[in-house]
């Protein structure tokens, strides 16, 4: 059930956190409240259990972490054609078995061990069924980083936090490219996996090391409910519920406001892998470039644009928030925060997608003017995803691993469509038109979210409302 910025309290997130032996309890948590000074007057506020070196350590541990499952997204697409020509296959096979990652986007041990067998694939089918059994083991940080951030700072400060959090999901797949580039111009594109294995061991000794529980445990909290289980078949069905993975879906698909976020956040990531998957492709031609090494500079643009919209993006997300928290009177809602990203995302997005498509079509500008407007691109991602994922934490705080999880599904099946389609669709249709497609769609996605900053406290509480009287009709049937 949605939850309204009047009545959120700090609950439980998704069991599949890092479990220690004890769990902080805060009978009397406060909400997160519309109010600042009421949470800074309650001594036993979950948001000051760390002090705040220990969040910053939890918050780059996270971040290392997120940074696996994108780095390998893109890492191998300096090296299809060497890729394709190990395996006989041709690079639309090869950026296939990208879609497929991108569409099974758990880490640890699995993404360890699914690197590991990656790099020794004898041929194109175990190299494709690896590449998606390490996007099943990879994804878990990129969901649970958000719900950890949650748990540890106050709504007004969360995009922050979720702005550096991200500096890994967004940095990864530029640099990637570039690392992939450097690999296969001066050794085996197996040398690619090796490395992510070595990033994967190296994220599992932070994680052990340095990660603390930070769930906060209410009367509602799942661990309280289980303790007041008798039976194991109790325990049991309480367990599959609460771990079937068609909750994210079933709350995705009762909440308008999600869809429309979550179909923004899938239209900038359509845009991302649409820009980075045909780039050796397009560009090595155009320039006249001869290794994968050159191509792969060209990745440094948008992942500059990361990096500086990370330190804004963030920040200008909880300024939009406080702003009009004074506006109201103290009040906070959480519609508010998608001000921030309805101009990034409905109109610098499409309108540098477009300069680069057809800069890059008609030969206009050189090198300069694309590489200028896939950096603008780059910085207003970063100012569209703390907005967009700080809502998901933020609308449905109970459920708020769900909701950020309904989301990455959608983004990556965005982006799985546009790794499968794109260099087919370049070569049939010209960089042009689908960089044309693209933004149209970044668009949509723009007037999707303004809808829901606009209107979207008024569905949401509607929404509370029908799933309020369902459970109370269901709990009242015989």
């Amino acid at each position: 059930m949605a939850v309204g910025p009047s009545n959120q309290t700090a609950s439980v997130k998704d069991n599949a956190r890092p479990v220690s032996l004890e769990t902080p309890k805060f009978p009397n948590s406060p909400s997160d409240s519309d109010n600042e000074q009421g949470e800074s007057e309650t001594s036993t506020s979950p948001y000051d259990r760390f002090p705040a070196h220990r969040k910053t350590i939890m918050v780059v541990v996270i971040s290392w972490c997120g940074l696996l499952s994108p780095i390998s997204s893109t890492a191998v697409l300096s090296a299809i054609p060497n890729v394709a020509a190990s395996f006989n296959t041709t690079g639309s096979m090869i950026s296939l078995s990208n879609a497929l990652y991108l569409c099974c986007l758990s880490t640890g041990l699995m993404y360890f061990l699914c690197s590991i067998a990656t790099a020794l694939a004898p041929n194109v089918a175990a190299f494709m069924v690896f590449r998606m059994l390490t996007a099943f083991c990879g994804t878990a940080f990129l969901v649970i980083g958000p719900a950890v951030i949650g748990d540890l700072f106050h709504p007004t400060e969360r995009a922050t936090a979720l702005g550096w959090f991200y500096t890994g999901a967004l940095i990864g797949p530029t640099i990637g490219p570039l690392l992939g580039g450097v690999i296969v111009t001066y050794t085996s594109w197996r040398v690619i996996f090796w490395m992510q294995t070595g990033l994967a061991a190296t994220a599992m000794a932070g994680t052990v090391l340095f990660l603390s529980e930070t769930l906060i445990v209410d009367k509602n909290s799942k661990k309280v409910v289980m303790a007041q289980l008798t039976t194991p078949m109790e325990k049991f069905k309480y367990l599959a519920k609460v771990t079937s993975p068609l909750r994210p879906l079933s709350l995705l698909l009762t909440s308008p406001n999600l869809v429309l976020v979550a179909f923004g956040s899938g239209s900038i990531v359509w845009n991302q892998y649409g820009l980075l998957t045909p780039i050796r492709y397009v560009l090595n031609p155009r320039f006249h470039l001869t290794s994968p090494a050159q191509s792969g500079l060209f990745y440094l643009a948008p992942g500059v644009g990361y990096v500086v919209g990370t330190l804004g993006g963030g920040r200008w997300a909880d300024y939009v928030v406080k702003k009009w928290m004074t506006k109201r009177g103290g009040e906070r809602v959480p519609e508010d925060r998608l001000r921030s990203c309805v101009t990034f995302l409905g109109a610098v997005l499409p309108g540098s997608i477009l300069i680069y498509g057809w800069s890059v079509e008609k030969s206009v500008g050189g090198i300069p003017l694309p590489v200028v407007f896939m950096f603008v691109q780059g910085v207003a991602q970063s100012f569209c995803f703390p907005s967009l994922n700080t809502y998901c934490l933020d609308v449905v705080q109970a459920r708020s691993a769900e909701a950020v999880a309904g989301n990455f599904m959608v983004r990556y099946l965005f982006g799985a469509v546009a790794s499968a389609i794109v260099l087919p669709a370049v070569e049939s249709i010209g960089v042009g038109w689908f960089c044309t497609i693209s933004a149209a769609l970044l668009i949509l996605g723009g007037l999707g979210v303004y809808s829901v900053a606009r209107w979207g406290g008024g569905w949401r509480e509607r929404s509370e409302s029908r799933s309020k009287t369902t459970t109370e009709a269901s709990g009242a049937s015989p």
